[in-house]
């Protein structure tokens, strides 16, 4: 990451600047980044900790066009007060399939939140996953998921596995 303490150059201004206004007009700007031969295509937010102080969030490996449908889907139910838990189912997102949650650890955040830094000069914002199953209600994690789901929605914890809680005793 860049030394915090310089000033932005003029392209990063420009890009903090829209940002901004994303955030003021949309209530975030939501950054929708396609797969490459590095991995799965992924979508996250960046303003909703500085508008609504609810945390950013990120969703990775969904078809193309649903991860900005699921993160304003997101910023919608938190912005009007419902806060999201680590290993809580929450339906509503996607027609009969819920959707989980677990927090992201700093490590990943220059990965895929890096355009937030623009923003977030220390990279000071809480940040959240939102991990969807395959349309057969199989996570990541689910010894019976299809071949290379788990690499396709890594889990963004330190260890890649969900850590807030253990799978199949306290969530999903």
């Amino acid at each position: 990451m860049a030394d915090v303490s310089e000033p932005l150059n003029p392209d990063e201004q420009r890009f903090r600047d829209w940002l901004l206004h994303e955030t003021e007009v949309n209530g975030c700007a939501v950054i929708d980044v396609p797969p490459d031969q590095e991995g799965a295509g992924y979508t996250f937010s960046v303003g909703a900790w500085r508008r609504f102080g609810v945390a950013e969030a990120v969703v990775l490996g969904l078809p193309e066009g649903m991860g900005p449908v699921l993160i304003n889907a997101y910023l919608d139910r938190a912005k009007n007060g419902e806060r999201f838990l680590p290993g809580q189912l929450y339906d509503g997102f996607f027609e009969g399939l819920p959707v989980t949650i677990e927090r992201v650890n700093k490590g990943h955040y220059f990965e895929y939140f890096g355009s937030a830094f623009v923003l977030y000069r220390k990279g000071d914002f809480p940040a959240l996953q939102i991990i969807t199953p395959t349309d057969q209600g199989l996570w990541p994690w689910s010894a019976d998921a299809p071949p290379g789901f788990a690499a396709w929605q890594h889990v963004l914890t330190e260890s890649g596995r969900p850590e807030s809680w253990m799978p199949g005793v306290n969530g999903p």
